[in-house]
C-alpha cells in the first residue's frame, strides 16, 4: 500500500483501531508489528490534546502530525534514561541521568505550540552524551569492537565475537548474527531489520529494545536480556525465520534507509 504522509492508513477503523491487526505480517505489514512509539501516541492524544481527536478536532490534525514525532523521541530518550538507571556501573552517573530524565519528562507536558518549535535534537544530544557515557561504564574493561554507524548489511558474523562491543546506530540489515556473542553490547540504534539472530547471545545489552528484537529473526536459542519477550513470529517462523529464496531487500520494509517507525505520519526516527 501507498499513501502520503499524514494521511490515516487505509486499515484504521472508526475507533481508531486497525482492521487487520491479527493478520498483519501475513498481509505484508511487517514494519507495524514491530513499530513502537514508547507510548508517545497515548501522551500526545490523552495529555497534550486532552482526549481531542483529529477526527473529531480536524484543525488539529496538522499541528498534531507535526508534534507526534517530537513526542516520540522524548519518549525514547525517557526510556533509555531510565535504562541506563539500571546500569549499576553507570552509578557515578546517576544523578545527573535522574536531572536528564525529570527534565525530558517536564518537556512533554509542554503545550502543543512549544512542543511543535521544540529544539529536541539539541535536547536529545545532550541527553545521548550522557547516555554515552554510562554504555561506556557498563563495557568497560571488555575490549569490544568500535563499529559506531558501520554499515554491516548482510554482513556474515556468524558466531562473532562482538561481546561489549558499541554497535551503535549500526546498519545490521539481514545481517548473518547466528551464534554471536553479543553479550554487553550497545545496540542503542541498531537497525536489526532481518537480522538472524539464531543461537545469539544478547543477554545484558545495553539499550536493545522490544522493537529492535521484533524486527530481527531467532529460534529458541536465542538468549535476551531478562527485559525482552521472545518474539512470537519467530516459533511461527522457524529457525532464522527465513523463507525460501528470501534476501535483505526482498521483503517490504527491507530497503536500506527504510527503518521501523515510517508509518502514521510517513517520517522515521533519526539514527544516533
Amino acid at each position: 500500500m501507498d499513501k502520503d504522509g499524514g494521511q490515516p492508513c487505509h486499515n484504521l477503523r472508526d475507533d481508531f483501531r486497525c482492521s487487520i491487526h491479527t493478520r498483519l505480517r501475513e498481509r505484508g505489514f511487517q514494519g507495524c508489528t514491530v513499530f513502537d512509539c514508547f507510548g508517545a501516541g497515548q501522551k500526545v492524544s490523552q495529555v497534550t490534546y486532552e482526549g481531542r481527536s483529529w477526527r473529531e478536532a480536524p484543525a488539529t490534525a496538522r499541528q498534531m502530525y507535526a508534534v507526534f514525532p517530537v513526542m516520540r523521541q522524548l519518549h525514547e530518550l525517557l526510556w533509555y534514561l531510565a535504562e541506563a538507571l539500571t546500569l549499576e556501573a553507570a552509578r557515578p552517573l546517576h544523578d545527573a541521568l535522574r536531572l536528564a530524565l525529570d527534565e525530558t519528562e517536564r518537556l512533554t507536558r509542554q503545550s502543543a505550540d512549544v512542543l511543535e518549535k521544540l529544539d529536541v535534537a539539541t535536547h536529545r544530544g545532550e541527553v545521548n552524551g550522557l547516555l554515552l557515557r554510562a554504555s561506556e561504564l557498563a563495557r568497560a574493561g571488555l575490549g569490544g569492537r568500535e563499529r559506531r554507524g558501520a554499515d554491516l548489511i548482510g554482513a556474515r558474523l556468524k558466531g562473532a565475537g562482538l561481546r561489549g562491543a558499541n554497535l551503535r546506530g549500526a546498519y545490521l540489515i539481514g545481517a548473518d548474527l547466528r551464534g554471536a556473542d553479543l553479550r554487553q553490547a550497545d545496540l542503542i540504534g541498531a537497525d536489526l531489520r532481518g537480522a538472524d539472530l539464531s543461537g545469539a547471545d544478547l543477554t545484558g545489552c545495553v539499550f536493545l529494545t522490544q522493537a529492535q528484537v521484533n524486527a530481527a529473526r531467532g529460534d529458541s536459542a536465542t538468549r535476551l536480556p531478562d527485559r525482552l519477550t521472545r518474539p512470537a513470529h519467530w516459533a511461527a517462523d522457524g529457525p532464522a525465520g527465513a523463507r525460501p529464496g528470501d534476501r535483505p531487500g526482498d521483503r517490504p520494509g527491507d530497503r536500506p534507509g527504510d527503518r521501523p517507525g515510517g508509518r502514521g505520519t510517513g517520517r522515521r526516527p533519526s539514527r544516533r
